[in-house]
């Protein structure tokens, strides 16, 4: 396995597996907290593993937490997905910056998100499990949504929406949730 750092996310990586493949299939390590620790993250930080599953053009996002933030690794599992990071840290060098992957179950490529970050993607294919693994209990009343069609952020979404769930669609402009942090 190998870790590759992400230019635009200060932070963010992505965790590329080197698949065993023959005419059974494939097997590969999802997870090695060796590389993990090796790139400055630690591996027991991480305490929940959740899957989501989405139909073609399900889109879900733009998600991040107040208070501590949240990190998390994501993956792929089944199909492919347009996965989308925003980092939202003030503090941060790539402040504003998105970073667009395509990651699908041929490469179970896993992306570190740092806290701070906000995520979404959009399922490609007609099934598409997505992994994620976060470093702290989920606390609903932390959760904030971002509008996945502001104009500022300019996200090129590959497909139409087929659906998302009721908070996506009330989600605050980037503008509202900035503004709101910021008081």
């Amino acid at each position: 396995m190998k870790a590759t750092e992400v230019p635009e996310i200060t932070g963010a990586y992505l965790f590329e597996p080197t698949p065993h493949a023959d005419e059974r299939g494939f097997f590969c390590r999802t997870f090695d907290a060796d590389v993990v620790r090796s790139v400055g993250i630690a591996p027991e930080a991480f305490s929940q593993d959740s899957l989501s599953r989405s139909a073609g053009g399900v889109l879900r996002g733009l998600h991040l937490r107040s208070g501590d933030g949240e990190a998390k690794l994501v993956r792929c599992s089944y199909g492919r997905i347009f996965d989308v990071v925003v980092d939202l840290r003030a503090d941060s060098p790539t402040y504003r910056n998105r970073a667009f992957f395509e990651l699908s179950d041929e490469t179970q490529v896993t992306l570190y998100i740092p806290a701070g970050c906000a995520h979404g993607f959009q399922a490609l294919t007609g099934t598409a499990d997505v992994s994620y693994r976060i470093d702290r209990p989920h606390d609903p009343a932390e959760d904030v949504t971002i509008a996945f069609d502001d104009p500022e952020l300019a996200i090129p979404w590959p497909l139409p929406v087929t659906s998302m769930s009721p908070r996506d669609r009330k989600a605050s402009s980037l503008a509202a949730f900035l503004q709101h942090k910021e008081s």
